[in-house]
């Protein structure tokens, strides 16, 4: 065999090899997908049937205590089952998680109402917003955790972070004419996570922010994309520099960040608009909706922002924290703001709802008297 047709030959070898190395790869990759969609679904399967059968010992338990009427019955009753329980299936069925039980079915009446994320969450998860208060922030917390598919650690990190009274305290300042979605914003912001020191600039707090992206995003919440820093926008021949700008890709729309140092003031607000109008102007795409904008300051001053009723012209204002205060403090700091933020929203209601009545009155007084006339 000539030399040619011997390097010929080990050529066509070894583009035969690639060419089999390169399927099987493509192979193994398309059979790993089906494999971990296969698990994914199983896996599913069994928590949401593992979480319905939870349910319904709750239930079946207690239809029994409630037959009974008695409390001191319940409790002995409930001991003795679970020490047999747990005797033949597991520590999954001792008293502890048997009253857990009783409480998702008396918390959940209706399983349907959390079907959806059953297929989705653990046992575990479900664990984590029992004790919490109110059906809302229970809800709130398994919805968010199902569709981020966010972990039982992380699930209990916003729950001690109170991300569900934040978003609470930011949406009770936006009205239904407004261009901000609801569960759009959280006030305040909880900037602990991006390490700055007690004196800072603003350029040194918007450093932090693209050093520590991925924790700022977490913080403001999924579908946010950043875009830019310092984006220039040029009006009658002046520069002028918006912070930060990131998109939305949930809203659909862009989103303009302003840092400020110290209590909000009002100037901020025509400083906002004259960036929102340009970004609407210059920036908007085919499809998107009106860029809406936030601006974070280290004190917001709240009853001067609903006079001012910012929300109708798509703009938020939210505070900002750089430290985290001890958990009982931080707890009692974020409940104080949320009762004095839904009292003003009542004031507000209230007086609104007076205005209106007493409009009506006198419509009617006047046409009285033209009648009369």
């Amino acid at each position: 065999m000539s030399k040619n047709k011997k390097d010929e030959l080990i050529k066509s070898e070894n583009t035969d090899t690639a060419l089999i190395e390169n399927s099987g790869h493509i192979l193994f990759g398309k059979i790993s997908s089906l494999i971990e969609q296969s698990r994914r679904v199983i896996h599913a399967h069994a928590s949401s049937t593992t979480i319905f059968l939870f349910w319904e010992i709750g239930r079946r338990i207690n239809e029994n205590i409630l037959e009974n009427k008695r409390a001191d019955y319940g409790k002995k009753i409930v001991s003795r089952v679970a020490t047999q329980l747990a005797e033949k299936y597991g520590r999954s069925f001792e008293a502890r998680n048997l009253r857990r039980m009783i409480q998702f079915f008396e918390q959940f009446p209706n399983f349907e109402i959390v079907s959806p994320a059953a297929t989705q969450l653990s046992w575990a998860h479900f664990v984590e917003i029992l004790p919490l208060k109110t059906p809302e922030a229970k809800l709130f917390y398994l919805n968010e955790a199902a569709r981020g598919l966010i972990s039982r650690d992380n699930l209990r990190v916003m729950i001690a972070r109170k991300t569900y009274e934040r978003k609470e305290i930011a949406d009770t300042r936006i009205s239904i004419d407004s261009p901000i979605p609801f569960g759009t914003f959280k006030d305040p912001y909880l900037f602990d996570i991006l390490g700055i020191k007690d004196e800072y600039l603003e350029a040194d707090l918007e450093e932090a922010i693209l050093r520590e992206l991925e924790k700022f995003i977490l913080e403001f919440g999924k579908g946010f994309t950043f875009v830019e820093r310092q984006k220039r926008m040029i009006i009658d021949g002046r520069d002028n520099r918006l912070d930060l700008l990131f998109y939305n890709r949930k809203l659909k729309r862009l989103i303009a960040i302003e840092l400020k140092i110290g209590r909000f003031e009002a100037s901020h607000k025509g400083q906002m608009e004259l960036y929102l109008a340009w970004l609407d102007k210059y920036e908007r795409q085919e499809g998107e909706e009106a860029p809406i904008g936030i601006i974070l300051c280290s004190e917001s001053g709240r009853e001067e922002i609903e006079f001012l009723k910012l929300d109708r012209d798509g703009i938020h204002v939210a505070e900002y924290w750089t430290t985290l205060p001890p958990k009982a403090e931080f707890e009692q700091k974020i409940q104080t703001i949320l009762a004095e933020t839904r009292e003003r929203m009542y004031q507000r209601n209230f007086l609104t709802k007076a205005e209106a009545e007493l409009s009506e009155t006198e419509l009617s007084k006047t046409e009285n008297e033209d009648k009369c006339e």
